[in-house]
């Protein structure tokens, strides 16, 4: 991948933006955990283009941001999880019981210890594939995932079938590490305000923790074999024929419904404009003698994804308007 910076950004910033510490596998029959969820459309393309594409590092703030977060959290533990427990409070004799990923024969050795595990990749081979996964954290048998995102994601819950799968797919890699069906998402919000927190159901802190039920082992195994049997029917077909992304994948905004007094007007009448609510809209106009204008949600994920350069689903909406290149 060669980076660009069209933004001009000073270089003491450029070169943290650069660096990529992904442990990447390049094995063709290799797909990660992360992007076995990813939609299906995305997935196969992706593979399809050249690593000779060009990607500008403005772009790769929040990712990096995410890693820096990770990377700090890890070597806190790793390296300085006894001072720091001490620091927190913890008696020496609980700190002395603690192990960062110990060894399975450490742990069947000695029942007194208390395993933490930090950013471990597993990896198994279903029906051709090798199916892989790096999961953040394990403690006291309960996998959780550091997420760094904004206050909306944690609030309206937009993510959560996503995790959950997420975190099944790293207990099916590791069932004797992680023991119990329930994880945890910890967020760290990246526009968290202490002037909202008197909101209804607006976090009280800068972080905060969600948990959710895995699925259940077997019901894991069964999407994994019949996710991968897709991939496999679809992999080189024309895209064409591979199934469109969604709404849902294209991270679509609500559709809105404007009421204009008649085709010809260009401003919608006061108090007539509706999100995701054409009902209320034809009421508004049967009301005030208006026409219903649809103005299809703006998609908002195309602007991420790998394949871009070579999706024609994402032309339709950069013609349609519905999608636009702005940051």
């Amino acid at each position: 991948m060669e980076l660009t910076n069209n933004s001009n950004l000073p270089l003491s910033i450029s070169v943290w933006l650069a660096h990529d510490n992904y442990d990447h596998d390049d094995r063709s029959n290799h797909i990660s955990a992360t992007s076995l969820i990813k939609p299906l459309k995305q997935l196969i393309l992706s593979n399809r283009v050249e690593n000779t594409a060009k990607e500008d590092i403005v772009g790769l703030i929040p990712s990096r941001m995410g890693s820096a977060i990770h990377d700090g959290i890890e070597r806190a533990w790793v390296d300085h999880y006894a001072e720091n427990l001490k620091k927190l409070g913890y008696p020496q004799r609980v700190i002395d019981r603690v192990r960062v990923n110990p060894t399975a024969e450490l742990v069947a050795s000695d029942p007194d210890i208390i395993p933490i595990y930090l950013e471990q990749r597993a990896e198994k081979e279903v029906d051709g594939f090798i199916i892989s996964g790096k999961f953040d954290f394990i403690g006291d048998g309960r996998v959780e995932d550091f997420k760094s995102t904004s206050v909306y994601t944690f609030i309206n819950g937009t993510n959560d079938e996503k995790y959950i799968l997420q975190g099944s797919i790293y207990r099916w890699l590791n069932p004797e590490k992680i023991t119990r069906d329930d994880m945890a998402i910890q967020f760290i919000f990246t526009d968290w305000s202490g002037a909202r927190t008197r909101e209804p159901n607006y976090p009280n802190s800068r972080t905060a923790e969600k948990k959710l039920l895995l699925q259940p082992i077997k019901t894991t195994d069964a999407y994994i074999r019949q996710r991968l049997a897709t991939i496999k029917k679809y992999w080189d077909k024309p895209e064409a024929e591979i199934p469109p992304c969604d709404d849902e994948a294209l991270w679509r905004k609500p559709t809105t419904y404007k009421v204009y007094k008649d085709d010809k007007a260009k401003r919608a009448m006061s108090g007539g404009v509706f999100n995701s609510d054409h009902q209320a809209a034809r009421v508004f106009a049967m009301q005030k003698g208006g026409v219903v204008k649809t103005f299809p949600g703006e998609v908002v994920a195309c602007r991420f994804c790998k394949a871009f350069d070579i999706c024609k689903q994402k032309q339709q909406y950069l013609d349609s308007g519905e999608l636009t290149l702005r940051g």
